[in-house]
């Protein structure tokens, strides 16, 4: 249990396990391209001084691609930064011809965002997830099995410690299959046994259930409410306002617009719904989301300048402390001053 194995890092350290530290808590949420936000405002954050450590990290989709860094501290700010303001559409997919696309598992390969996972998540990383998790720290990361339709989260620190040949391996299809958005990049396959069968599993986007997550509203509330201060910070890679925009009546046009407002959708009831899981369990609830006032255009996916000017964006909404908001927009929005 991981609050066993923080009293027992704490007593290691010859520290008293009768006052336990404040928890904090981070969950990020997808948004493909629009991660830079998250990765611009934990830069932020850092410089400001009040970034605290985390107890748990959650992501989904970019949100998991941003959460290993986010995890592993201030010291990982340079490499997430350095991914989401020099990362180009070639980093990311290959585009296939559009016999592929009809006949084949998606429209585009994600080979190219499989190698840049690589690059990243090495035994380094891993090691380095693996120390945290034997203090009791958790980094969990959410995917989509198709197969069952139901989401799984992942326990990675888990897997990193786990000493397994193949950990590496497993760690990176992860993050890659939460990253996978259906239809677009190809599921990812992952191997399971149960009862001494073996199957293959295919995963996809985490957001395709849920875009961020903080933990099950179904869990025990006494597991989570330990006689110590909480606070839960979630970063939604995202607007929360409508944007409006001229739609043509074609069919690919019409589809792609529908899967944008459903998964907008659907980040706005996540932002509810955990906001109301928190005051349930007495957990101080904190929001940072893109505003309605960066007004950089995006010429395209995975645009070089827009993703720039969107981590600067993040970064400067932490350093001039105007990020977090205590209650969701169209609740009783204001903002969390520290």
């Amino acid at each position: 249990m991981a609050l066993q194995r923080e009293q027992a890092a704490l007593r290691a350290a010859g520290k008293s396990t009768d006052r336990m530290p404040p928890a904090f808590f981070l969950a990020i949420s997808g948004g493909s391209d629009n991660g830079a936000f998250g990765a611009g405002l934990i830069n932020g954050w850092t410089t400001t001084g009040t970034r605290p450590e985390f107890a748990m990290v959650t992501g989904v989709s970019t949100g998991a691609l941003i959460a290993p860094f986010a995890f592993l501290g201030p010291d990982y700010d340079l490499a997430l930064r350095e991914v989401y303001t020099t990362m180009t559409p070639d980093r990311v997919f290959l585009r296939r011809g559009l016999i592929a696309a009809l006949f084949s598992d998606a429209v585009a390969d994600a080979s190219p965002l499989a190698e840049t996972i690589a690059r990243y998540a090495d035994q380094k990383m891993l090691d380095a997830i693996a120390r945290e998790y034997r203090k009791g720290r958790l980094l969990m990361i959410g995917t989509t099995d198709l197969d069952a339709q139901r989401p799984v989260i992942w326990n990675m620190g888990a897997i990193a410690a786990s000493g397994h040949p193949r950990s590496v391996d497993l760690f990176r299809k992860i993050l890659l299959a939460s990253a996978s958005i259906p239809g677009i990049f190809q599921p990812v396959l992952l191997d399971v046994e149960i009862d001494g069968a073996r199957f293959q599993e295919m995963h996809v986007d985490g957001g395709a259930i849920a875009q961020l997550f903080l933990y099950p509203a179904s869990i025990d509330p006494s597991v989570i409410r330990v006689d110590r201060p909480q606070a839960a910070y979630i970063v939604l890679n995202a607007r929360l306002d409508p944007e409006h925009a001229e739609i043509e009546r074609r069919t690919l046009t019409i589809a792609s617009r529908a899967i944008a407002t459903m998964l907008t959708a659907s980040g706005q009831n996540d932002v509810v719904r955990t906001y109301f899981i928190t005051k349930r369990d007495d957990v101080d609830y904190n929001l940072a989301y893109v505003g309605r006032d960066f007004k950089t255009p995006r010429t395209g996916m995975f645009d070089q300048a827009y993703m720039r000017a969107l981590f600067d964006y993040g970064y400067r909404e932490a350093v001039e402390g105007r990020a977090w908001h205590k209650t969701p927009p169209g609740l009783h929005s204001t903002r969390a001053r520290r």
